[in-house]
């Protein structure tokens, strides 16, 4: 893509933000800017925030007609949204950012992918190298915990004394979820 390599070296390319377009775009380098800024028919570009709980630069986007109010959303899911087609689904698709840095949201950093591999793309940043594996804090020997993220809520697996039972745990639950869901959907399609 020619917007993601031109980001790499600092050009900068511009899109209609989706649902916002005619009043707002964001650029291949994490930038956002209003069409119509205070109704003066001005282009700006609008200042981002630091959000410091989740890590994340957002803005405030006014849309008259179809909200009737100002909401908040975060850069990196933008300039996804704009460039990369990303359609936000919950927790089945998420925009990564690829060097894991949260303040980088030029498009060459941002990735569409699941979010369990997300979690295990975070988990290597963690004591085990198994995912969904990491130690559990005890003053005892050491222990490994074992969890599982579903629908973004956490499944609490268990503590083991060996890392690769608790490998194995994680393995039992998703061969579990992933059946589940093959019977679910045998059954909705017969």
């Amino acid at each position: 893509m020619i917007a993601s390599l031109l980001s790499r070296i600092g050009i900068e390319v511009w899109k209609d933000i989706p649902e916002y377009e005619g009043l707002y775009e964001v650029s291949n380098l994490g930038n956002v800017r209003s069409l119509n800024y205070r109704k003066s028919k001005r282009v700006k570009k609008i200042i981002k925030h630091f959000n410091k709980q989740i890590k994340r630069y957002e803005v405030s986007l006014y849309h008259k007609e179809k909200y009737n109010k100002s909401k908040t959303k975060k850069i990196h899911t933008l300039v996804a949204m704009a460039f990369l087609n990303h359609k936000p689904l919950g927790y089945k698709s998420v925009v990564d950012h690829i060097d894991n840095n949260s303040s980088n949201d030029k498009l060459y950093n941002l990735q569409i992918i699941t979010q369990r591999k997300n979690m295990s793309k975070d988990q290597k940043n963690k004591t085990s190298k198994y995912t969904g594996v990491s130690l559990h804090k005890t003053n005892s020997k050491k222990k490994w915990k074992a969890e599982i993220f579903i629908n973004g809520k956490k499944k609490y697996l268990g503590v083991y004394m060996d890392e690769k039972k608790a490998a194995q745990a994680y393995q039992n639950e998703l061969k579990k979820i992933n059946e589940s869901k093959k019977t679910h959907t045998d059954t909705t399609h017969t």
